[in-house]
């Protein structure tokens, strides 16, 4: 969706919550840019603007009865999250679940509060580059994770959402131990604008985020990724 406030302009977020709450969703907005930071100051009861939702989801038949390998960097968690709730409602139609998931130092890892609630059904991994003095967890690269999981490569689907250098980078490590890029689904982080494919800030290739994507096999924009 494209949410802003007026004055400030719009910026592109995937919801985080379930695809089966109906009443409301959730955005996770990480303070930085100009419309981002504008939200920080909001108070209940403050009114955001809201478009959308604008182009696909994931390939949810395609992964039933599949091992899912989920890979998240930074802010990029929140269409990761959203597809983890979606697979634990429906837990039975899935092989094994995994989420790989990096930040850059503890305060800024999205996900504390699901985590001990995934836990029960999916197994998460998660990893820091700078840890502060009372973490306890992994430190290193969220590429890193993959030697703790062992995948069938017949057999599984990887989802990817974060910065272009990690998904490039995981994507040959996905490569090289035998998940083809018909297998690897990538959420484009993007800009978008318009939302109808015509102001071309979204453009990836020919393809459009927010006509095309923001989901694509990762062969449909591997040459152009950034």
């Amino acid at each position: 969706v494209l949410a802003g406030l007026w004055g400030y302009g719009e910026a592109p977020f995937g919801p985080a919550s379930s695809p089966y709450q109906k009443q409301y969703f959730d955005l996770m907005v990480r303070k930085g840019g100009t419309v981002s930071s504008a939200f920080h100051s909001l108070k209940k009861g403050d009114e955001i603007t809201v478009r959308g939702p604008y182009g696909n989801g994931f390939s949810l038949d395609f992964f039933k009865g599949k091992d899912i390998l989920m890979v998240s960097g930074g802010c990029g968690i929140p269409p990761i999250a959203s597809l983890t709730e979606y697979l634990i409602k429906n837990r039975e139609d899935f092989g094994r679940i995994y989420l790989a998931y990096g930040a850059t130092n503890p305060d800024e890892i999205l996900i504390k509060d699901m985590v001990d609630r995934w836990q029960k059904s999916v197994k998460v991994l998660l990893t820091v580059d700078a840890p502060t003095p009372d973490w306890r967890g992994r430190v290193g690269f969220v590429t890193e994770l993959i030697k703790e999981i062992k995948v069938n490569p017949l057999d599984t689907v990887a989802v990817m959402c974060g910065p272009g250098p990690m998904v490039a980078a995981m994507e040959k490590i996905l490569k090289s131990i035998g998940i083809t890029d018909r297998r690897i689904f990538i959420s484009e982080e993007r800009k978008m604008q318009c939302g109808i494919g015509k102001c071309q800030h979204c453009a990836t290739g020919e393809k459009y985020v927010c006509l095309d994507g923001p989901v694509f096999n990762y062969d449909e924009i591997d040459k152009n990724f950034d």
